[in-house]
C-alpha cells in the first residue's frame, strides 16, 4: 500500500561505519565481509569505502545510500509531510487532504492523517500510528542521522526544512529534531508547556505545573500528550536528548 508512513523511514536505521582498527581485530568477520564484497556485487551500492590519512580503510554500510538519502530526507524534513514542530510524525500530513483508500468487496478502507486519537472506533479508537509523534522512533532517527554525519561530515547537507534556502549537515538536522522533541516539555514564550495542551490544571496550578508526565505519544500538530501518562520506558529518553543538547 502506497502510504507515506514511518515504515518507509525505518531503512534509515540500518547504518554503521566500520573503522579499520576495529575490523582488523576481528579477522573472521573481516574475511566473511570481504567474501560478500567480492561475491555479492549487487550489495556494493550499500557499501562505501574511503582511505584517510591516519584512519586506514573506513567502510560505511547503509541500506539507504548517498544517492537515495537526500530523496528520503526531502519527505522526512517537509513540514507539510513528516516534520512536525514537535518531532517526526508517524504518518505524513499529506494524507490529511489525500487519504489512502482501498476498496475490498464493496467496502472502502481509509488511512487518514490523524494526529491524536482516532476519529473512528477502528482498532479500539486508538490512532497510534496515523500521525502522532513517538519518542522511540524519533530517537532512532536522530541516532541514525548522527551516524550518517559521522561518515559524510559536511560533504552532505540538505535544506532544513525542505524548501528552505538554509542547508544543514546531518548532525545539525539531528540537533534540530532533538530541539523539537524537547520543546514538548519546555515552557514556551507564553509560559505554557505543549505536553499539557489545554489542561489548565497542569498549565497554571503552582502545585501541578512542574510535575511532568511522560506520555505514550504526542499530538502530531500541537505536541500535547496522549495515551498512557507514565510511559517512562521510552518517552523518558527525552533526558538523553537534553543531555546531548549541552554536549555540543
Amino acid at each position: 500500500m502506497r502510504v507515506r508512513s514511518m515504515v518507509g523511514l525505518i531503512p534509515l536505521f540500518a547504518v554503521e561505519t566500520l573503522e579499520a582498527d576495529i575490523v582488523d581485530k576481528l579477522p573472521g568477520f573481516k574475511r566473511r565481509m570481504q567474501w560478500f564484497i567480492e561475491n555479492r556485487p549487487e550489495l556494493s551500492e550499500h557499501i562505501e569505502t574511503t582511505t584517510g590519512e591516519g584512519h586506514g580503510v573506513r567502510r560505511f554500510l547503509a541500506l539507504v545510500n548517498r544517492q537515495r538519502l537526500p530523496q528520503v530526507l526531502r519527505y522526512l524534513l517537509d513540514e507539510a509531510e513528516f516534520l512536525s514542530p514537535y518531532g517526526i510524525r508517524a504518518l505524513s500530513r499529506f494524507h490529511c487532504d489525500h487519504p489512502f483508500t482501498l476498496h475490498v468487496d464493496g467496502t472502502e478502507h481509509r488511512v487518514d492523517y490523524e494526529p491524536a486519537e482516532s476519529s473512528s472506533g477502528l482498532f479500539g479508537g486508538n490512532s497510534n500510528w496515523r500521525g502522532p509523534v513517538w519518542f522511540p522512533m524519533n530517537y532512532l532517527l536522530i541516532e541514525s542521522l548522527q551516524k550518517f554525519h559521522y561518515f559524510y561530515g559536511d560533504t552532505l547537507k540538505v535544506p532544513f526544512p525542505t524548501g528552505s534556502t538554509t542547508t544543514l549537515n546531518l548532525w545539525q538536522v539531528a540537533t534540530e529534531l532533538s530541539r523539537r522533541l524537547t520543546r514538548i516539555f519546555l515552557r514556551g514564550a507564553d509560559g505554557r508547556r505543549p505536553v499539557y495542551g489545554g489542561t489548565e490544571k497542569f498549565q497554571r496550578d503552582p502545585h501541578w505545573r512542574d510535575l511532568l508526565l511522560f506520555y505514550e505519544y504526542f499530538h502530531g500538530d500541537n505536541g500535547s500528550g496522549i495515551g498512557a501518562g507514565h510511559q517512562t520506558g521510552w518517552t523518558g529518553i527525552v533526558a538523553k536528548l537534553l543531555q546531548q543538547s549541552g554536549e555540543r
